[in-house]
């Protein structure tokens, strides 16, 4: 569209130039022509008075070399015979006898061509004897068309800057209506492509803003499709994981025999086929839904402290029963973060689920909240046999060779933290086992690609340093 635009601006431009510019320079040259003819017919009115007076050829020669025509030798006066006198011809004639006699037999002035392009201009003149004397003057082809070259590049100059200041305003033209359909179509391709965060300006012509609107909209919609079905799955995931922990833990106590044995088969079946919907639903969830709960929840958040209180009033009637030392520290003060609430618990249950599904009964754990300024840190600590391959168990969808895991646990946590530009990292706590540190950027949110990659990682290397 924009270069078939800048053609058509470009064959208009064309047009205008050449129906303008062509009869212009014609019209400036026939007025160089008349320039010239009329001064050859003004120098030939100089020899009128002395013609009226004498047509003695040595007054005439005189009279004639007096003037600017004669001087430079382009000046002729041809007498006729008048009387027994023979006829007088000053200087040289150029236009022939034929020519001279037909301007005297018609008595006005006309002008000839004569050889190499020149022209002859001859001016009948009355005598005081009633005959016709001729006058003729040489214009040179060079006082013909005196500045009508000048003329004529300054037409093109004029046709050449009109033309590509047409193309340059019709490219401008043409990219203010195709960058629009062009945004549009890459973000079309983008959100195609997972990219769920791709949106379009609204701007450019009115039908292109009304596309874009109907876009972004349609986008917005997808989002948050794809958002209620993460926020289900990970609904799914702490609502039945958690109960089903509970019912693990209770069935262990209930000691042996025939109806504890088949309980405890039936807890394992049904944590079996809740790890196979789980680890199902996960596959058909697409890898890009961690930029929809962030553009999802974009402006969302909730108070940190407020919601691991909650979590551990929970948590910590199963670590009484289980005799679990558990410590809580930071939780005593308001800590904003910008995740959605229902994100936060979801996150915190799957790394306390972690713990009493990993770790032997009697362990203690510690969940510790940090304020740094720019970012909040969640630590949750235990005392058990740690993770052998950390950077194994961190990678999407790894159970970490665990059985009983989906993997999805810590990729909850993972997409919650990467949401706000943080990161997520596993190592070995002060108490002995594992530690899950959970950076949750507060100043970098709605960050994704290599930029949000690049921040991590100097995030890391602070934090290693």
């Amino acid at each position: 569209m924009r270069w078939a635009l800048v053609k058509v601006c470009l064959a208009v431009t064309v047009m205008v130039v050449v129906a303008f510019a062509v009869p212009l320079g014609m019209v400036v040259q026939e007025m160089a022509s008349d320039r010239a003819i009329s001064n050859a017919e003004r120098q030939a009115a100089t020899m009128g008075p002395t013609l009226s007076i004498t047509t003695d050829p040595v007054q005439l020669r005189k009279a004639v070399e007096s003037t600017q025509m004669g001087a430079s030798g382009r000046m002729a006066v041809h007498v006729p015979a008048i009387g027994a006198a023979a006829p007088v011809d000053i200087g040289d004639g150029w236009a022939g006898a034929a020519v001279v006699a037909e301007v005297r037999g018609l008595g006005r002035a006309t002008t000839a061509h004569v050889t190499g392009g020149d022209y002859a201009v001859l001016q009948p003149t009355a005598l005081g004897s009633g005959d016709i004397a001729v006058i003729e003057i040489l214009v040179p082809e060079n006082e013909v068309s005196n500045g009508v070259t000048t003329a004529w590049l300054v037409l093109a100059g004029v046709g050449l800057a009109l033309i590509v200041g047409s193309v340059a305003v019709a490219d401008r033209l043409g990219a203010r209506l195709v960058r629009p359909a062009e945004r549009l179509a890459d973000a079309a391709h983008q959100l195609g492509e997972g990219r769920l965060g791709a949106r379009v300006p609204e701007d450019g012509p009115k039908e292109l803003r009304s596309a874009a609107v109907a876009f972004n909209s349609m986008a917005d919609q997808v989002v948050e499709l794809l958002a209620n079905e993460r926020e289900l799955a990970a609904d799914l995931s702490h609502r039945l994981r958690t109960p089903l922990t509970v019912l693990r833990l209770n069935a262990a106590s209930l000691g042996d025999g025939p109806a504890a044995e088949h309980t405890r088969a039936a807890v394992e079946q049904l944590e079996r086929e809740v790890d196979t919907i789980i680890r199902t639903a996960r596959e058909q969830r697409p890898a890009s839904q961690g930029l929809a709960g962030a553009a999802a929840g974009a402006g969302a958040g909730c108070d940190a402290s407020e919601v691991i209180r909650d979590r551990m009033g929970f948590w910590s009637a199963l670590a009484e029963d289980e005799g679990r030392e558990v410590r809580l520290a930071g939780v005593d003060r308001v800590v904003r973060v910008p995740v959605a609430r229902p994100e936060l618990a979801a996150a915190l249950d799957a790394m306390l689920g972690n713990v009493f599904r990993h770790t032997p009964e009697a362990t203690p754990f510690a969940v510790d909240v940090h304020d740094a300024g720019d970012a909040v840190i969640v630590l949750v600590s235990d005392a058990g046999p740690g993770i052998a391959d950390p950077d194994a168990a961190l990678r999407r969808g790894n159970d970490g060779g665990r059985d009983g895991s989906t993997g999805l646990g810590l990729d909850i946590v993972r997409r919650v933290a990467e949401s706000t530009g943080g990161d997520v990292r596993l190592g070995r706590s002060v108490l002995g086992g594992t530690e899950v540190r959970v950076w949750i950027a507060l100043d970098d949110r709605a960050r994704g690609g290599d930029r949000g990659a690049s921040g991590r990682r100097g995030r890391r290397k602070r934090r290693g340093n």
